[in-house]
């Protein structure tokens, strides 16, 4: 007959602290770029500040003593963000309301511990 074993893995997740170490002028400089950038490409560009602003926020977290990082690219973004506007004139604005959501996936899928 064959024999069940329960093997159980302790893993504990409080080893390390989390916290953010980001300084506020770093933070206004990045957006205030990134802003300027949009405006200045006409919103082409918005990809790119939004990877460089969103890698600046999530390169300067540490979960539990793991940080995190961004590895997604403004190359990856640009192309999903022109389906996504197709998307929004085709449906007349509709799709914009997952618009946000598929942002926040794409975001997550390219955010690991370092």
């Amino acid at each position: 007959m064959l024999e069940q074993r329960t093997v159980s893995i302790n893993i504990d997740n409080t080893k390390g602290e989390s916290y953010f170490d980001g300084g506020l002028l770093s933070f206004i400089g990045w957006n205030i770029l990134g802003f300027l950038i949009t405006l200045l490409t006409f919103g082409i560009c918005f990809p790119w500040a939004l990877c460089m602003v969103y890698g600046w926020k999530i390169n300067h977290t540490v979960i539990n003593g793991r940080r995190l990082q961004f590895n997604g690219s403004a190359f990856g973004l640009f192309g999903l963000w022109i389906k996504w506007l197709l998307l929004c004139i085709i449906t007349l604005g509709i799709y914009s309301f997952w618009v946000f959501i598929s942002l926040e996936k794409w975001k997550v899928k390219h955010t690991r511990f370092a």
